[in-house]
């Protein structure tokens, strides 16, 4: 007996521990507090000394949002954030046992709330988002289990790593919005010139941004005031283009979800995308640019999150839904597309990295490639381009210059402008200007696309009147490499498949223009002819159209 009650005490003892210890884990207090607004929503962060279990309401009055953190207090040096965007003001007190933060916000305003586990120099961080009246969020927030807020080259190769450092003491001055250079143009409408072409559309994202600011120079530098600033310089480099319009995912000093990011180049059909960011390493000597695109593995797991998605597949960037067709034509048409942004990305970031490469040393002297979740459009060819290393002294004193900074926008426009000059897509000022040159002309609407293009020597960029047929009203702004699938394509789009065209074929290494007219019993003279060739030379990687007859 006596022995059972020596049990049950100690039992006791361990049972009061452990409360004592669950008590002592959710007992943090709240430290600091920071807010950034942006244009689609506005962000209030708390700093937590540790792990904390809270609950979100709305307040009595409208317009309040009142957070209770249990088992918590605030520090005496505790001071609430300024108002910004649909953020007013902030009340802190203490309620029983808990410590109760009231904000007060636009009565429109939708909030959720998330908690991040630390990550960088940061500690734990409740995170209060705002959204406008009737809006959802809008990007990919992360769930409180998750800590991905932003791209983080530097740290292990992925953009899943949490915000890589705490603010700096000696930020770089940024600009605030300048005239109608840096003004995006309206989500959905091509920017169109008087001549009746359009402008080749540029998106360009500065990484990083308001809660985040990336990698940290040894004297303060951060990046993401320095990949403000090129963006910033690119824009009005290629807003002075004949030709181009530049549209940025964001002008200031604010956070936006990376998923957001590309879906902002999306919904204004850009042609392109270029994130801009600023490298690091834990060895000061790292040094060089480079150019990044997404790798095979992103290609595949991004596909499977389309088809996966009934939104998603109802809206690719060249018109065509996926969401009326069955699921073995859909997983065609997307790889069509996912092949030509691929390809495409290919090209364009071995451009910028040459002239990258004219102007400074380059990390590796070969495009790299990654699962980064800026890079996963599926029909928007995209690549991230570090400027250079921030960590590296050398390199983080360049930064600071504006001189550089403007030669390093200067580089990237170069490498993307000789893009769309050998690239042109179809009814833009490029395409015009290369027809001028090649005295003929070139079809600006999928109607009046030829039955058999050209060779797209570093991109899909072959399209078939059976896909247009399936397009928006509006003139396609991308166009899809056609594949073996055209039984099943003309079914899609009501038998306007177009019969001249067979196949495309790639060059590869080894090939002649005989071997490759054997292999689809074809003739020479008409594989030249479906392909404008004047000799018999083919070029290691480039699209052949393989005619039916």
């Amino acid at each position: 007996m006596r022995g059972m009650t020596i049990k049950l005490g100690l039992l006791a003892c361990v049972t009061a521990i452990a409360t004592l210890t669950a008590v002592a884990v959710s007992a943090a207090d709240v430290k600091a507090a920071r807010a950034w607004a942006g244009p689609e929503y506005t962000r209030v962060v708390f700093d937590l000394s540790g792990p904390a279990a809270y609950k979100m309401s709305q307040g009595d009055v409208p317009g309040s949002v009142v957070l209770d953190i249990a088992g918590s207090s605030v520090t005496g040096d505790f001071s609430a954030p300024g108002g910004q965007g649909l953020f007013k003001s902030m009340s802190v007190s203490k309620q029983g046992g808990s410590a109760r933060l009231v904000a007060t916000v636009d009565p429109r305003a939708k909030p959720k709330s998330f908690l991040l586990k630390p990550a960088g120099d940061y500690g734990y961080r409740l995170v209060l988002d705002l959204y406008p009246g009737g809006q959802s969020d809008p990007g990919d927030n992360p769930p409180p289990a998750a800590d991905h807020d932003s791209p983080s080259v530097a740290s292990a190769g992925n953009d899943d790593d949490a915000e890589a450092s705490a603010p700096a003491q000696a930020p770089l001055p940024t600009r605030g919005s300048r005239n109608s250079r840096s003004k995006s143009v309206p989500a959905g409408k091509p920017p169109m010139l008087p001549t009746g072409d359009r402008k080749v559309v540029v998106a360009i994202d500065a990484g990083h941004g308001g809660e985040d600011p990336g990698a940290k120079g040894a004297t303060g530098l951060r990046e993401k005031d320095v990949t403000l600033q090129v963006a910033r310089e690119l824009a009005d480099q290629i807003n002075r283009q004949p030709g181009m319009q530049a549209v940025l995912t964001r002008n200031g000093d604010y956070f936006i979800p990376l998923k957001r990011r590309y879906e902002i180049a999306r919904e204004h059909n850009a042609d392109m995308f270029v994130s801009i960011h600023a490298d690091a390493f834990k060895n000061g000597d790292a040094k060089g640019s480079s150019v990044w695109v997404l790798s095979p593995r992103g290609k595949t797991s991004e596909a499977s999150r389309w088809l996966a998605d009934r939104e998603n597949r109802a809206d690719l960037v060249g018109g065509v839904s996926l969401d009326d067709k069955d699921d073995s034509l859909a997983a065609v048409l997307l790889d069509l597309q996912q092949g030509y942004a691929m390809q495409a990305s290919e090209s364009i970031a071995g451009n910028v990295l040459k002239a990258l490469g004219r102007l400074g040393p380059t990390h590796r002297g070969y495009v790299e490639r990654a699962n980064f979740v800026v890079l996963r459009s599926p029909d928007v060819p995209s690549i991230l381009v570090e400027t250079a290393f921030i960590t590296n002294p050398a390199e983080e004193t360049r930064l600071r210059d504006d001189g550089h900074r403007r030669e390093l926008a200067t580089a990237v426009l170069g490498g993307v402008r000789n893009y769309f000059e050998s690239m042109p897509p179809p009814g833009t000022w490029f395409a015009a200007q290369a027809a001028r040159r090649n005295g003929g002309s070139l079809a600006s609407t999928a109607a009046s696309a030829p039955a058999a293009p050209a060779v797209a020597a570093d991109a899909g960029a072959v399209a078939s009147d059976a896909v247009k047929a399936a397009t928006r009203a509006t003139p396609p702004r991308k166009t899809l490499a056609r594949a073996d699938t055209t039984a099943s394509v003309a079914k899609a789009s009501n038998g306007r498949a177009d019969d001249n065209v067979r196949d495309l074929h790639r060059v590869n290494r080894g090939e002649t223009l005989t071997g490759i007219a054997n292999q689809y019993g074809v003739s020479v003279g008409a594989l030249k002819m479906a392909n404008k060739m004047n000799d018999d030379n083919v070029r290691i990687g480039s699209v052949m159209v393989i005619p039916s007859g």
